[in-house]
């Protein structure tokens, strides 16, 4: 038996209805099957939660996050991910937030970060977003973020608690 090589949080989210798999969260079950079927072995699946769309879409979001086993590096991940997309009917139509049917996005990986043409590992917003961030910190809160050194389940808090500062009034002198 092959050791797996490589391990990442995968986030998934569905806003639009599909024909065959009905509303998003069981786009996000039927996704999770395609997954597996395409040989990523799931370790943990967080519950899935609803978040509020970003830009132009009207519709809420289901939104969850697997962390997978592989054997596959991030631009193979990346193609298999695309495809169950594909497969689902996203199409990519260059507008950014759009409603879609399937959403799956590489948010972390084993081997720490990886700048491609097409890819950038740790996503580039996941620190920003508690859509991506609570599901991953559910599943993996120990992971460390290799770029800023927190954990997940730190990130977490300090993206939903975040601190203020207190600024001392100004001196007006005696």
């Amino acid at each position: 038996m092959s050791q797996i090589g490589h391990r990442y949080i995968v986030a998934l989210g569905s806003n639009v209805r599909h024909i065959r798999h009905g509303p998003p969260r069981k786009v996000l079950s039927a996704a999770i099957a395609a997954m597996q079927d395409n040989g990523l072995k799931l370790q943990a699946i967080a519950p899935t939660i609803e978040s509020a769309p970003l830009g132009p879409s009207r519709r809420r979001y289901a939104n969850t996050a697997a962390l997978i086993a592989t054997d596959l590096g991030p631009e193979a991940l990346l193609a298999v991910l695309q495809a169950i997309e594909t497969a689902f009917g996203r199409k990519r139509t260059g507008q950014p937030w759009s409603a879609r049917v399937l959403d799956l996005d590489i948010l972390l990986w084993s081997g720490g970060i990886w700048f491609g043409p097409h890819l950038t590992i740790p996503h580039p917003l996941f620190r920003q977003r508690t859509f991506a961030l609570a599901p991953a910190a559910a599943i993996a809160p120990a992971w460390r973020d290799p770029i800023s050194g927190f954990t997940l389940r730190q990130l977490l808090h300090r993206l939903t608690h975040p601190v203020t500062l207190l600024v001392p009034p100004a001196w007006s002198g005696p």
